[in-house]
């Protein structure tokens, strides 16, 4: 079978799976690379670790923001009815 649809949904799959590796090193390089210092020598923004800042709560909205360009410039929408027409 050579669906179309299925090309489409291989695409947007790799852009899911680019997206959670991406957010993983953010936060992986952030919570280990500042977090890995004794707490004493910790900085600190808004009250929280430096470490927290960036990997959580900065990742977080970096991640979403991704998430929000990709969905409205990259992903397509696509009819799920079994001829792939979207009349029925």
């Amino acid at each position: 079978m050579n669906d179309p649809r299925f090309k489409i949904a291989n695409r947007e799959a790799l852009i899911g799976v680019g997206l959670a590796l991406f957010n993983f090193i953010w936060w992986y390089a952030f919570a280990y690379g500042l977090g890995s210092q004794p707490v004493a020598d910790y900085d600190f923004i808004f009250g929280m670790p430096a470490w927290f800042f960036y990997s959580c709560l900065i990742g977080s909205v970096i991640m979403i923001i991704l998430v929000v360009f990709m969905v409205k410039f990259f992903f397509k929408e696509v009819p799920l009815n079994e001829k792939g027409d979207e009349s029925s």
